[in-house]
């Protein structure tokens, strides 16, 4: 996969695809990102395993043969775990405090999630879509559909040629992509579940807020109007109404346009 480079990348793939007709190469007209390389490259993938490895030579096209080893065990997909990463300090340092956030709200025990280097069961790429920064949380979109999910240690190199594209901006859009992943992961089908707390919590706050307000009012005469306290009961029991509004919708946005599509199937013994 070619994402619009500008470099000699292209002409060397199609010097490969000339002397060996085994290889194939997808070239975009621009760089449209990570994300939407890996997805036409699965969708275009053949054979049992798909492994996918960054251009950047930092990762050791060795360490192919122990990923198809793990996947020879048993397991659906393998990512790779740069345990000694040869990048620049801030990367490193903040890809590790990545990484710890990510796992912690994913539940999934691993050390990178954004290694390049992966290994996986060609069941496993025709489940998933990937779009926008999502290439960052396969691993977790791999576990949502049932897959397991391993990593191994891997062989990394410092970089030789061109310069990383990561920068604090892609540092906070991972952040915002971990929770849109989360809510799609655990909360796609039952909206109602994560705005309903919220709109519980709320609504319930701002009621104990006015109800202690409207004591003072009635058994001590306190006067409310120079109370900002109920402002933001108000607000607080408004904004709970909302999110209940919303989860409602949700719902039923799920309950009309949810179909069988939608769940990987392992096995099945109905033909026809």
């Amino acid at each position: 996969m070619d994402d619009g480079s500008t470099d000699k990348s292209l002409r060397i793939i199609k010097d490969l695809c000339r002397t060996d007709q085994r290889f194939k190469y997808i070239s975009f007209q621009q760089n449209f990102g990570k994300s939407a390389a890996l997805n036409v490259g699965f969708k275009a993938a053949k054979g049992d395993v798909v492994v996918t490895m960054d251009a950047d030579l930092q990762d050791d096209p060795h360490e192919i043969v122990n990923l198809l080893k793990k996947i020879e065990e048993g397991h659906d997909m393998v990512s790779g775990w740069k345990k000694t990463r040869y990048d620049p300090f801030i990367k490193k340092y903040t890809s590790r405090l990545f990484n710890f956030v990510t796992a912690k709200m994913s539940g999934i025990k691993i050390h990178d999630f954004n290694c390049g280097l992966k290994a996986y069961k060609k069941t496993v790429v025709d489940n998933l879509n990937i779009y926008g920064e999502m290439h960052r949380y396969i691993p977790i979109l791999a576990k949502w559909k049932g897959f397991t999910v391993t990593e191994l240690p891997v062989k990394h190199s410092p970089r030789k040629f061109g310069v990383t594209k990561f920068g604090a901006s892609r540092f906070f859009k991972g952040f915002v992509d971990l929770i849109t992943v989360t809510f799609i992961t655990r909360y796609i089908k039952r909206p109602m579940h994560l705005f309903g707390f919220f709109g519980a919590i709320a609504f319930l706050l701002g009621f104990a807020i006015n109800g202690y307000l409207s004591y003072e009012w009635i058994f001590d005469h306190q006067p409310l109007s120079n109370r900002p306290l109920l402002l933001l009961g108000m607000l607080l029991m408004i904004v709970g109404v909302q999110f209940f509004t919303t989860g409602l919708l949700g719902e039923l946005m799920v309950h009309n346009f949810q179909t069988d599509k939608e769940y990987s199937i392992k096995d099945s013994n109905i033909r026809g």
